[in-house]
């Protein structure tokens, strides 16, 4: 007799888990986001300086790569769905330190957690959405890998600042709502069908590692300048984008402040989307390109004082963002098998979120000496280089040709 059928019963179809792992994905990303039209808000309040805000900032994206470093292959010996619980429970957790938070010491606490529970679902939601995605759509889980976090961000940082505008209690509303929405998906998690077996090595996995399945290797080379190039771009954006709407601007609308953000966003799942069937080494290249066209749109606004010119730079930017990374991601989705998906998904999302916070961070120091306008202009001149050097840096490889893989490997 099979004690299992019970609980096999229960379990939801592969399909509406494959649905149910986008929608947690995609909670998980409004949350990232919201915190950023607030900083504006607690700088009024508290008092911060710019260098403390980006600390807020980047604390989130260091602690997301210390799990990533750990944990990022944690699923793929203990399964999907404990791990993707275990993540949510601490994302709960931070959201309740966020409407408790009474200074920068709180904030920290509060996205050093959510950087710990993103970092630990990540990895497992991408692999996942590669385990379950539909038979007969294999680019669908490549294109909710790229569309859902884009998305999300867009969605938090428009909710998130039109709240703190026209509703009261302007620094925790925004973190109830999510708190319930995060309930939501984690009582969906528990009927999440399982696509991994359990196996020994879970322990072993913790050791501090990036590693990149050797078969995969030529494809990431090529891959991670992109990566790096459009999460530089993300990074300046969460961390300073309602800032640079503010002070540089004149914006006085909390709600701009979101929009800056979800411009870049927003335009970034439309740019996903439009670009899936394509072959997926011409949308990285292209999405580089409309990067740097647009963040060189962007400066000129910004020195022009134009806010019009500045969200449509942004928008531009935000069609390669999303391109960029969905064709750098859609290279490598189907070179492994799912016993080693979360652990090359992580070393993607290693390489994106040092390009997230790191330079993000290093501008919140330059801030306090030169200014956020000067700033801004330097950090998208670096920025605009970088993209330059993904052609080129495709053509050095282009003799070690890659396995353009538009689709996953079906995982029944």
């Amino acid at each position: 007799m099979d004690h299992h059928a019970p609980a096999a019963a229960r379990r939801a179809t592969p399909t509406a888990g494959f649905w149910i792992l986008g929608a947690t994905l995609f909670t998980l990303m409004v949350a990232a986001a919201a915190p950023s039209p607030l900083y504006v808000v607690y700088q009024r309040e508290w008092a911060l300086t710019p260098l403390e805000l980006t600390a807020v900032f980047a604390v989130y994206a260091v602690t997301l790569l210390a799990v990533l470093l750990t944990a990022g292959s944690l699923s793929d010996h203990l399964g999907r769905r404990p791990v993707l619980l275990a993540a949510l429970v601490l994302e709960a957790g931070s959201l309740g330190l966020f409407l408790l938070a009474g200074g920068v010491g709180g904030l920290l606490l509060a996205r050093g957690l959510q950087g710990v529970a993103t970092g630990a679902a990540m990895a497992t939601i991408s692999a996942g959405l590669v385990d379950l995605q539909p038979p007969g759509r294999p680019v669908l889980g490549s294109l909710l890998n790229a569309v859902a976090p884009t998305a999300g961000l867009a969605a938090g940082a428009l909710l998130s600042g039109a709240l703190v505008e026209y509703a009261p209690a302007p620094t925790t509303l925004v973190f109830a709502v999510l708190l319930a929405a995060v309930a939501l998906t984690g009582a969906a998690t528990l009927v999440l069908p399982e696509p991994v077996r359990r196996r020994p090595g879970a322990l072993a996995s913790l050791r501090p590692r990036v590693t990149v399945p050797a078969v995969a290797r030529p494809a990431f080379l090529v891959a991670a300048p992109a990566f790096v190039a459009t999460w530089a771009v993300g990074g300046l954006y969460l961390a300073l984008g309602p800032s640079l709407a503010v002070g540089v601007l004149g914006v006085r609308s909390h709600l701009v402040g979101g929009v800056v953000v979800a411009a870049l966003t927003g335009a970034g799942a439309v740019g996903a989307a439009a670009t899936i069937h394509r072959p997926a080494r011409r949308v990285m290249l292209g999405g580089a390109g409309a990067l740097g066209l647009g963040l060189v749109v962007s400066l000129v606004a910004l020195v022009e004082g134009s806010l019009a010119g500045f969200l449509a730079g942004s928008a531009v930017a935000g069609l390669g963002f999303g391109s960029g990374f969905l064709g750098g991601f859609r290279t490598l989705a189907g070179i492994v098998d799912a016993a080693r998906r979360a652990e090359l998904f992580s070393a993607v999302f290693v390489v994106s979120y040092l390009a997230f916070s790191l330079p993000a961070l290093l501008a919140g120091l330059t801030v306090t000496r030169y200014g956020l306008r000067p700033t801004a202009l330097g950090y998208g001149a670096v920025v605009v280089l970088l993209v330059v050097s993904v052609p080129v840096l495709d053509r050095l490889h282009r003799r070690q040709p890659t396995r353009d893989v538009p689709s996953a490997l079906p995982v029944r």
